[in-house]
C-alpha cells in the first residue's frame, strides 16, 4: 500500500492561501492622517525616487553588462598580464566594486536631495 501523501504548510501560508488576491498595480500607499499638502508632497517623493532608482538600475544594468562587452572589444587585455593574471579578469573581478560603491553613493545623494527639497 503507498503512503498518503501530506502537505504540511503554516498557518500562515494556508490564510495567505485563503485571502483574495488583487492583481494590477497600485498606488503608493501613503498615511489616512497625513494633510493634503503633505500627502501630495509624499506622492510627488515617490514618483521622483522611482525615476531616479530606474535611472540607477540602468545605470548598473550599463556597468555590469557593458564591461564584458567593453573587454570583449579590446582583446589586447587578455594578453597583458599582471603577475601571470590577464588584466582582462582582474578588470572584471576588481572594477565593478568600486564603480557600485559609486553609483550607490550617487544614488544616494540623489534620493536624500528629493527628501530635503520637499
Amino acid at each position: 500500500m503507498a503512503a498518503r501523501r501530506v502537505t504540511v504548510m503554516s498557518p500562515q501560508t494556508r490564510l495567505a492561501h485563503t485571502r483574495p488576491r488583487r492583481h494590477g498595480s497600485r498606488p503608493a500607499r501613503i498615511p489616512a492622517d497625513l494633510a493634503d499638502t503633505a500627502t501630495a508632497r509624499a506622492l510627488r517623493n515617490y514618483r521622483f525616487q522611482r525615476r531616479r532608482a530606474v535611472v540607477t538600475v540602468v545605470v548598473l544594468t550599463a556597468i555590469l553588462a557593458g564591461l564584458p562587452i567593453l573587454l570583449d572589444l579590446w582583446p589586447l587585455l587578455d594578453r597583458l598580464r599582471l603577475a601571470d593574471i590577464p588584466l582582462s579578469w582582474l578588470a572584471l573581478a576588481v572594477l565593478p566594486y568600486p564603480l557600485l560603491v559609486v553609483v550607490g553613493v550617487w544614488h544616494l545623494r540623489r534620493a536624500e536631495a528629493i527628501e530635503d527639497s520637499g
